[in-house]
């Protein structure tokens, strides 16, 4: 068992649970409910959240996996995707100049990235 792995795998089911508690109420709920928003594009916004909803399960699921059965190009999966989502996060916090806590996802994917890195090492 790989106590890295094991680590960024709660890692990554907790920013699910944040996503899917958290978010659901504070982002999901609001935007479905944003009748000023055209019903296409809010029904497209929202499959996208239920997409993300799905990705984040599955990269902790994948981690858990990993964490006891070896399998290294997996772990390099769900790190690329992490570092990928830092980076975006991280990327529309400088592009609309707002705080990084206002979307603070970026520090739960660098932390899901090194645990992962971490477990490969």
């Amino acid at each position: 068992m790989n106590p890295w792995l094991v680590a960024a795998a709660l890692a990554a089911f907790a920013t699910f649970a944040i996503h899917t508690v958290v978010g659901g109420r504070e982002i999901a709920g609001p935007l479905l409910a944003a009748h000023g928003l055209a019903r296409i594009p809010r029904l497209t916004v929202y499959y996208c959240w239920h997409m993300v909803t799905i990705l984040l399960l599955a990269m902790a699921l994948a981690l858990a996996w990993a964490a006891r059965h070896a399998n290294p190009p997996l772990v390099v999966l769900v790190l690329l995707l992490a570092v990928a989502f830092t980076a975006l996060s991280l990327g529309l916090v400088a592009a609309y100049r707002v705080s990084p806590w206002h979307l603070p996802q970026w520090s739960l994917f660098l932390l899901i990235a090194v645990l992962s890195g971490l477990g490969l090492t």
